[in-house]
């Protein structure tokens, strides 16, 4: 698997042509604010500043004088903009810029060879500026203090028409967030301007917090409070009605109290000296569309020889914890984990070490794509040159092998807890995902364990002739029917495959217990859904599982041209016949291993495929092996339309002989065959002698009705005569209204004669 990123934005490519054309038009670019020398020649003050919810990109460049230029890219128009000039040399902080581009929002301090001291406010450190820039008119000082400032302004949803005020974050070092209320009114026709400048409302938004993450699509702050010695991690949500609601707090297992002051995603900050980034711990939150909040978390490490990473998946109630030995102490690491946001997957990189893929919909299929360099991977390479041991260790869908280097701890997290109780878009899936593990086991998934065991159940005591109340068996019996009905009302076509035309009790069973225990599980978990739209979910679910295996049988039908006629047992197999035949072993093998119900009719066709294309023995093995299952109407189908051959008698002799007993019982009366009056001679008197105790001879007996002079046979046949008269219970049971005694002795007497050849 590889992964390519593609950038939607170049600094070189998008922004230094325009740059050039500006330098080469002094008459132009002075109209704006630049002029001749805008640009040094070699490019390394050019920097991008932030990225706006609008996609839009603020950066800044200086010229040979050190004035700081300040540009805008819009991502629609793919056109560059000139925004403003400070004729000082200043290094920039944090840039922001409203929506309607009318208003810019600057954090700087003064760039001396000595250091970053600013000197134009004695006794600041940080200069946060509020500036007109349609046109350039009045600038405001926000904030000059010691310590660093960011800004952000509010991008808030309604875009169709400009909002009458414009709400602007400043985060400062000292722990505290802001929000400043900005109206801005039109003079002299296009002229926006700031009413009432001397005095902006302001709020305050969070304090004491040591880490801070802007999320700038959805508009919502993450930080984390360290009060009580707990870090716990509290998200506000802005909304276009002026007002921010504190949405949820959640207990994190991490420390934090002496890590400093950490923001992420708000601008491109450069403060922090890159030789340290490595070492310093990485904190993202991530969310998607679906209800998922995941917080990845890597601590501060001092040892090259392995790291140590977290995802806590709260909408699901754990957390991961990983720690992968990065080799040797020589490799050395220049920068820190990355965690990337794929939608539905969680990338975490190291730059020349492992590249590791997490899922979020689904936690347990941990390690999807799991690439390992100075680890597993390339120990394995030099040693050998076969694929199949470097795979398992290059893409491992669900961790339960040790991979060397690699170890796993699973452990459960406290739920968030939620602020506000009227929830709306990605917050109402959020709380229906937590509802969900609120009340439900942990780690508790839905498989066809419990299925399997039920089935098994009814099975045996319908075997055993003990079964449950008839009104459990009906519902589920009745749960198959609408599956089944579900189905063909569905499928408008004609089938060439015989499906659903018998009964197939088992399959039954098993589609109506699947249809039960799916149906029990969801009602459990989906709170507040209908039962009827469950119950209609379920269906459909069962309803195309079923469906899936018919589409590919008839798939297979029609590319191989088979017919009905195939199933007559007239001529040899086709190779088209041992193709589907093999198709749908394939087709039983994978059912199986995941336990899934097959439509009914198919272990019959399946069977007399089988019996088309395989030799005896080996068609004998894979009914001894549980491959091919012997159906009542396979069965019957090969009594009736195979003649009686010396082929066909060993064949139908095999398969009698391997029949459960009330199948046989049925089956044997249908061939008139020798071997089959012995089959039938043996389960009665099996049945007659179970119970059986020896008793003086009766001499009601009439002697007169055996005519063979075969002396244990007579004594054999009187003993079965007594049983018979004496208790009538024994003797009348289902299917054997002609058996008696006479018949065992004509029986045996037939079976002798065959074996003599006589």
């Amino acid at each position: 698997m590889a992964l390519r990123l593609v950038s939607d934005f170049d600094l070189r490519k998008d922004v230094l042509p325009w740059l050039r054309a500006q330098r080469a038009a002094p008459a132009a670019a002075g109209a704006r604010g630049g002029g001749p020398g805008v640009l040094e020649n070699n490019y390394e003050s050019l920097r991008i500043l932030n990225v706006e919810r609008n996609g839009n990109i603020i950066y800044t460049y200086k010229d040979n004088e050190g004035n700081v230029f300040f540009g805008l890219y819009d991502c629609q128009t793919r056109q560059n903009e000139h925004l403003y000039t400070f004729e000082k040399d200043l290094h920039v902080v944090s840039c922001s810029v409203n929506s309607e581009r009318t208003l810019l929002a600057v954090s700087l301090v003064h760039s001396t060879k000595e250091g970053r001291k600013n000197e134009l406010q004695p006794g600041s450190k940080c200069l946060t500026l509020l500036v007109e820039i349609h046109p350039v008119n009045n600038v405001k000082v926000l904030k000059a203090v010691d310590s660093y400032i960011w800004v952000q302004f509010l991008y808030p949803h309604v875009e169709s028409h400009p909002l009458p005020e414009n709400h602007l974050l400043l985060i400062s070092e000292e722990k505290y967030i802001e929000k400043f209320h900005i109206q801005v009114i039109q003079e002299d026709g296009n002229r926006a301007v700031i009413k009432d400048s001397g005095h902006l409302p302001r709020e305050r938004v969070a304090e004491e917090f040591v880490w801070a993450q802007w999320d700038m699509s959805e508009q919502r702050l993450y930080y984390i409070d360290l009060k009580k010695s707990r870090s716990i991690l509290k998200c506000i949500q802005f909304s276009a009605d002026e007002k921010f609601n504190l949405m949820f707090e959640a207990p994190l297992d991490i420390t934090l109290s002496d890590s400093g002051f950490k923001l992420v995603n708000f601008g491109c900050d450069d403060l922090q000296d890159p030789e340290n980034l490595s070492k310093h711990l990485t904190l993202c939150v991530f969310t998607n569309h679906t209800g998922s909040l995941c917080v990845c978390y890597s601590p501060k490490f001092d040892s090259w020889e392995k790291i140590t990473y977290s995802v806590f998946y709260f909408h699901k109630g754990h957390s991961k914890t990983f720690t992968a030995a990065l080799g040797s102490v020589d490799s050395h690491v220049t920068k820190g984990l990355t965690f990337l946001n794929l939608d539905y997957y969680v990338a975490v990189y190291l730059p020349g070490h492992f590249f590791h893929l997490l899922n979020i919909q689904h936690p347990d299929l941990t390690c999807h794509s799991l690439f390992l360099t100075a680890s597993s991977y390339w120990s394995i390479c030099p040693e050998t040159s076969n694929m199949d041991k470097l795979l398992p260790h290059s893409s491992v869908l669900i961790w339960n092998t040790e991979i060397p280097g690699i170890t796993l701890a699973t452990e459960e997290i406290a739920l968030p807890f939620m602020k506000v109780h009227s929830f709306k878009g990605y917050w109402e899936k959020l709380n229906s995902n937590l509802e969900y593990v609120k009340y439900s086991k942990p780690h508790l998934h839905y498989n066809n364990s419990m299925v399997r065991k039920e089935w098994h159940n009814l099975i045996s005591e319908e075997k055993t002739g003990r079964r449950r109340s008839m009104v459990y068996v009906r519902n589920i019996l009745d749960n198959a029917t609408k599956v089944i009905s579900n189905l063909e009302a569905r499928n408008f076509e004609p089938r060439l495959t015989p499906l659903f035309q018998e009964e197939d009790h088992n399959q039954r069973l098993l589609i109506g217990l699947m249809v039960s225990e799916l149906k029990d599980h969801l009602l459990r978990h989906l709170q507040g859904v209908e039962k009827k739209k469950i119950e209609q979910m379920v269906l459909d679910y069962v309803s195309k599982l079923l469906d899936l295996i018919c589409q590919i049988l008839e798939t297979s039908w029609r590319k191989h041209n088979l017919h009905p006629c195939v199933l007559r047992f007239s001529g040899r197999a086709s190779a088209a016949e041992f193709t589907v035949f093999y198709i749908m072993t394939r087709i039983l093998e994978a059912t199986r291993s995941l336990f899934l119900p097959l439509p009914p009719g198919f272990h019959t066709l399946h069977t007399i495929l089988g019996v088309h294309c395989l030799p005896l023995h080996n068609l004998l093995h894979y009914i001894d092996s549980g491959v091919l299952l012997l159906t009542e109407t396979a069965v019957t189908r090969l009594m009736k339309d195979l003649d009686n051959t010396e082929k066909n008698e060993r064949l139908k002799f095999s398969i009698i002989v391997r029949l459960p007993p009330l199948i046989g019982q049925k089956i044997c009366r249908l061939w008139d065959h020798p071997m089959s009056s012995n089959i039938i001679s043996r389960n009665h008197v099996k049945r007659l002698l179970q119970n059986y105790k020896k008793k003086p001879p009766s001499s009601m007996i009439d002697k007169s009705s055996f005519s063979v002079d075969f002396l244990p046979l007579n004594y054999f046949i009187e003993i079965l005569t007594d049983i018979e008269s004496s208790n009538q219970a024994l003797y009348a049971f289902e299917g054997h209204d002609n058996v008696d005694a006479k018949f065992v002795e004509e029986a045996a007497l037939k079976h002798t004669m065959m074996l003599l050849g006589l």
